[in-house]
């Protein structure tokens, strides 16, 4: 069940960070900001870079991400009283909680954001 979990948490990690790359491929400034996927904060209506580090155990603060029409999103964002530093929940088992059969990771978001992915 790990194993599926973790590999559903990079397979939508992977595909979002190919998209990333592909949306930043014209801008040279942009290239190089971390490892990991662009990230979109709703509250702030930015995209954030973002450097993937490492899988977690269940334990601590997690701040919910999900794939949303912007691609990867969350609610909150550096700067924000809801943003806990990059550690994400991912719904891998897409039952609606934050529970034993999802993956979570580290994934800081690396300012400033930026209003285009």
């Amino acid at each position: 069940m790990k194993l599926m979990k973790t590999v559903a948490a990079a397979t939508i990690l992977t595909l979002s960070a190919m998209m990333a790359t592909n949306a930043l491929a014209d801008r040279p400034d942009d290239k190089g900001r971390g490892n990991g996927p662009v990230i979109y904060v709703t509250s702030q209506a930015l995209f954030y870079d973002s450097i993937v580090l490492t899988d977690l155990p269940m334990k601590g603060p997690f701040q919910k991400l999900y794939v949303g029409p912007m691609g990867l999103t969350t609610e909150f964002g550096p700067g924000n009283r809801g943003y806990v530093g990059g550690r994400w929940w991912l719904d891998a088992n897409s039952n609606g909680e934050m529970d034993e059969g999802d993956a979570f990771f580290m994934c800081p978001l690396l300012g400033p954001g930026r209003l285009e992915p």
